[in-house]
């Protein structure tokens, strides 16, 4: 835990095509840990359209960002288009380097994968995506949330808010995570149980797979890419 009067520096990236709730729902906690400020950060300054069209705008530049303390990396259909932008991936490997804690959420690990940042770490993402992690070193680990040292990695989407509850105890205490998680009344009852591809009935596995074949055959296509420039050995 952080000493509470350090002030901490949280900032979170933005970019076209990202999954909103990626961004928004950890924002829920990360906004409200107390002595901190918490920006967003764009590659440039226009607004951007989440993959399901929501509006959003940066606050700030990232070339004009402070050193973070806590670095937000969320994932969606977008991250793809950000593989090869070396601005951003330079940008991830600068704030990396000297943050107390990096939070992945979703296909945001793809993108930390691409700044080479995840070679030996333990980490998860959308399970969409989950076997590509070992295309960038990494140890895939099945959980909702895994914690590697500073790191924090939250599976697909959802998972970002107990990822990120998860941080701010690491950061202020158990008892702020739990003051958080109770002003957002975060007590999830699910209506059904289809939350994973293990509970899911087959028929809509089989759909959501299909619906999202593209995007994921792309983004494989990329790791294979990136495990030949990183020297990552893939076992068949």
């Amino acid at each position: 835990m952080i000493p509470p009067d350090t002030h901490l520096e949280i900032g979170s990236l933005l970019f076209e095509g990202i999954d909103q709730i990626d961004l928004t729902g950890p924002f829920e906690v990360l906004s409200r840990i107390p002595n901190s400020t918490y920006r967003i950060y764009g590659r440039t300054a226009e607004p951007v359209r989440d993959v399901r069209g929501l509006r959003l705008t940066p606050d700030a530049l990232i070339g004009d960002a402070p050193q973070l303390d806590v670095l937000h990396v969320p994932g969606g259909f977008g991250q793809e288009d950000l593989m090869e932008d070396e601005a951003v991936l330079g940008w991830l490997r600068h704030q990396a380097a000297g943050a107390r804690s990096v939070f992945s959420v979703c296909t945001g690990a793809l993108l930390c994968g691409g700044a080479g940042l995840l070679k030996g770490r333990r980490a998860t993402t959308h399970w969409a995506s989950f076997d590509l992690l070992r295309y960038f070193g990494a140890t895939p680990v099945d959980e909702r949330v895994v914690v590697d040292g500073g790191w924090v990695f939250a599976a697909g989407v959802t998972a970002g808010i107990d990822g990120a509850l998860r941080l701010a105890a690491e950061l202020r205490g158990e008892d702020v995570a739990k003051a958080i998680q109770l002003y957002m009344a975060y007590a999830p009852e699910p209506p059904f149980e289809s939350g994973t591809p293990e509970q899911a009935p087959p028929d809509v596995l089989e759909q959501t797979r299909a619906s999202v074949a593209d995007i994921t055959n792309r983004r494989a296509a990329t790791a294979r890419r990136f495990a030949a420039k990183l020297g990552v050995q893939i076992k068949t």
